[in-house]
């Protein structure tokens, strides 16, 4: 019985892949990514040559960011942050709006087996892992007539490997139990599929999908330098970046602090007057080190990122259901702190000049500006150096090097806060500081349920301005609780008869 994911994504994946070919035939500079959703082309084409293997790359990063025949909120992996954060405490919908993403605030999406939120995710990352099989298989084989292809191949296989990687790691922490550090992690994953075919699988186990995962990233270090298109792409400081995510994950710190220290060389901090400025410049951005930028005839309007995360586009979920910090996380950092500055108490935002039909709750945040009122795009973060010296501190301080770790954090915290004068905690406390600077830094970046999970903590959203009638009383739920992992979808479970379901 076929794959529901390879049925229904072949041949998705093959016109992205073969379309791309089509369009860099004719070049410039801005139309990298350019692709025509309505021309197909054969999959042999697609590895005739080094320019259009990397094609197929191009394609998989435009479609990171760029939905597929699916729902308005599925955008791609902007639309899953979304989803990550929205099960969180952090990110605060204060009202319905036009209901896009209030079934995930409320924890409906992952207990729905038939849900189209519960499917999305698992179809999304293994479409991208298809293509990445694909371009580990027949890359070896492409003409390599001169260095020049020789370099793009080589390039092209290694950012195949790395996209395994991270789609791997998304999926496994979705629809899997949380890796325990220590233990043999028997739980069961995600099926780890490496050859672009329609065989059944069983599920892997958690240990084994965190394997396989190291060895992509290694796989992807072998091939990958610090040489890249554009910050769209792969290089080896983002794979080592990936690493560190993983490793902390993990539980082996000493490889996460490592990996994060070398990830981050070359990418120095954002000052106050950058970060006030929209989060919406991803190459020109020093500490941006990989993320999204949407050419502007590439825009899906009403489905971007910006179409639902900025506080400036005129959507209808922007004006009705504007994003908002948690009052208890504001509530922790200083005036000085300016990440503070990106979230207005009154949600005024006088100085955006909202026309008067936005809604105006307190505590909405002005962090991601779109182009403007009628231009939903703005660049979407997938990691910055930010998180790499977070990811460092942390690491070192549960190693039990808490000397270092402060030298690493006060680096990192005195830039967001001029007046910041270091720890004044230690042992746990210092490690919540940690963790708070990382809750605060990339709210609306989708870490948070990830985080949760992975540190074994409840949700707990009491005492904060979440609004009772959007998160419909889902204020707490124990860590123990089942709905940590999202249901594997009924459609997959229908084509695939080896594969076994979460505990409803």
């Amino acid at each position: 019985m076929k794959n529901i994911i390879k049925r229904q994504y072949k041949k998705i994946v093959i016109l992205s892949s073969a379309l791309l070919v089509l369009s860099l035939s004719s070049s410039c500079s801005s139309d990298y990514l350019e692709t025509d959703p309505t021309t197909a082309a054969s999959e042999e084409a697609a590895y005739s040559s080094a320019s259009n293997l990397m094609a197929i790359i191009n394609g998989m990063h435009r479609n990171m960011y760029y939905r597929q025949n699916n729902s308005q909120g599925q955008n791609g992996q902007g639309g899953i942050m979304i989803m990550m954060d929205a099960l969180g405490e952090d990110l605060v919908f204060p009202s319905t709006g036009n209901g896009w993403y209030i079934s995930t605030v409320r924890w409906l999406d992952q207990v729905n087996e038939n849900g189209s939120n519960d499917f999305y995710p698992f179809q999304f990352y293994y479409a991208l892992i298809r293509n990445a099989n694909l371009v580990i298989a027949n890359g070896p084989t492409v003409p390599t007539p001169n260095a020049t292809d020789a370099a793009t191949v080589k390039q092209a296989i290694g950012e195949a490997y790395a996209f395994r990687a991270f789609s791997y790691y998304m999926l496994v922490q979705i629809y899997g139990k949380r890796y325990v550090p220590g233990a043999t992690n028997s739980q069961l994953g995600v099926p780890i599929r490496l050859i672009a075919d329609e065989t059944p699988m069983a599920r892997n186990t958690v240990e084994e999908v965190y394997t396989q995962i190291n060895s992509d990233i290694d796989e992807a270090l072998s091939r990958l330098s610090s040489s890249r298109p554009t910050k769209s792409h792969f290089n080896d400081k983002v794979v080592l970046g990936l690493r560190a995510r993983v490793a902390l994950t993990q539980g082996n710190y000493a490889l996460a602090a490592s990996s994060a220290q070398q990830a981050r060389a070359g990418f120095a901090l954002m000052n106050n007057a950058t970060y006030t400025s929209g989060f919406n410049n991803l190459e020109g951005n020093g500490e941006w080190m990989w993320g999204a930028t949407i050419i502007a005839d590439q825009t899906d309007y009403f489905g971007n990122f910006g179409a639902y995360m900025s506080r400036n586009y005129n959507s209808t979920n922007i004006r009705q259901a504007p994003k908002a910090m948690n009052s208890k996380l504001y509530g922790l950092f200083p005036d000085t702190d300016v990440r503070k500055k990106l979230v207005d108490q009154t949600g005024l935002h006088t100085a955006l000049a909202l026309p008067s039909n936005y809604s105006k709750f307190p505590y909405t945040s002005q962090k991601f500006l779109s182009v403007s009122f009628s231009d939903s795009r703005l660049d979407v973060p997938y990691m910055r150096a930010a998180e790499m010296f977070l990811i460092e501190a942390e690491a070192k301080a549960r190693l039990g090097d808490e000397a270092g770790s402060k030298l690493v954090f006060f680096d990192f915290a005195k830039n967001r806060n001029p007046d910041y004068v270091g720890p004044t905690t230690t042992g746990a406390a210092y490690i919540t500081e940690i963790l708070n600077s990382r809750r605060i830094e990339f709210w609306g970046e989708g870490f948070r349920f990830l985080d949760l999970k992975r540190l074994n903590m409840g949700l707990d959203r009491t005492g904060a301005n979440h609004s009772s009638v959007v998160v419909n009383n889902v204020l707490t739920v124990s860590s123990t609780d089942k709905r940590w992992e999202y249901l594997i979808p009924r459609a997959e479970i229908n084509a695939n008869p080896l594969i076994v379901q979460n505990p409803l």
